[in-house]
Formats: structure tokens, sequence, C-alpha cells
């Protein structure tokens, strides 16, 4: 049987944590239903989009062009309030180098080295985009964010981009309080990220097709 959802990502962890949060809210195993990125060795796209959207929906639509099964990609990316939006659409590739996580993390750390805690706010946001559940040119979109702050050195082994390094708004007053989304489990984190936010959204258009 053909699979029939195309995750747009070559991140495994990415992918990984996308198809935890889909079996998690369809309520099944999908393994074999659902095909990543990487296993047709297509060039990656170019994400020239000035914002999340923009870049979610050349991933969706390119590799439904390439492959005809109906693509979900998300664009996320980290937004520093005192950095005015940034590093936003540059976060995988802030340092220079595409998916460069500690160098990132690095820099980033650098460009806030003396901005006290009050002034440190951030949030993550993710666009995801569907092609080709209807016709070939119709999309749909869904989004969200996780507000929290970024601290002063990197904590934690899970997790990957920016987790080491932020504390999510809704750690607090619970028992995880003050932990970057490093530090906690996958499952703990994927019950308040924005990425969880996003594809939970994204279910109710895929339900027609598991």
């Amino acid at each position: 049987m053909p699979p029939k959802l195309l995750l747009a990502t070559n991140n495994a962890k990415k992918l990984s944590e996308i198809q935890g949060i889909l079996e998690e809210r369809l309520g099944g195993d999908l393994t074999g239903q659902i095909v990543n990125a990487a296993t047709f060795d297509l060039p990656e796209p170019v994400e020239d989009g000035a914002t999340f959207e923009e870049n979610a929906l050349i991933k969706a639509q390119y590799y439904f062009d390439k492959t005809g099964i109906p693509a979900l990609a998300d664009d996320s990316g980290l937004i520093v309030d005192l950095l005015g939006n940034a590093p936003g659409v540059l976060s995988a590739r802030w340092s220079g180098v595409h998916g460069d996580d500690l160098g990132n993390n690095r820099l980033l750390l650098r460009q806030l080295e003396d901005v006290p805690c009050r002034l440190r706010g951030a949030h993550f946001t993710t666009c995801c985009a569907l092609v080709g559940l209807v016709r070939a040119q119709e999309h749909t979109t869904t989004f969200g964010e996780m507000r929290g702050r970024i601290i002063h050195e990197m904590r934690g082994e899970n997790g990957f981009g920016y987790d080491s390094i932020f504390v999510p708004d809704a750690f607090e007053d619970t028992e995880l309080e003050g932990k970057t989304t490093a530090e906690v489990t996958p499952e703990m984190k994927q019950k308040i990220s924005h990425r969880s936010q996003a594809v939970s959204a994204m279910v109710k258009h895929l339900v027609e097709l598991f």
C-alpha cells in the first residue's frame, strides 16, 4: 500500500516529533502510512520565503509536485523580543551554517550576554502547511506558538534547535518550572510546544487520510 502522507523534512528529530504528535492525536501506529522526504533522495528546496508560512508552503508544494503524495511541511523558528523578531526565519542558520544547533545557540547567547532576565522574552512559532489533499494547488495552513525566555547558558540533552536555552512560560507554577525544553522528556515538551499546537490543529484535515 503506498504511503498516505509525506513529511517534508530531512531532520530526523523533527520527523520523529511530528510523527509522534500525529500518532497520539490520530490514535494509532502510522508506520508505513507516513514517509519522510529523505526516502526520495531529492535535493532540498530553496527556502527563500520571508515568513514561516511562505517557507512551509514552498516545502509542501515542492514535495507534493515531485512525488504526488500529499505533503505536510512545517517551518519553525525562534523570535527574540529584544532582537526585533530575529532570528525568525533564519533560526536554523543564524550562525551561518544551516542546522548548526551548537553554533546558533552560542551566537545567540553572546548577542544577549549582557541582557537582564526581564528583557530576555522570546517565543517559538510554527506554521504547518498541507498540500495535495484535495487538488494540487490547494493548501491548508495552521499555526502554533510557545512563549518563554532565553536563559544565560545551555542546559539539557533532549530536543534540538534552541531547546537547551529556552524556558517556556507554560512550565511556571509546575514541577517543571525553570527547566528548558531540552531538560524534559519529548512527551512533556509535546504537550505545550508550538509544533504540537500547529500539527494538532492540522489533524482535522488529515482524518480522512487515515
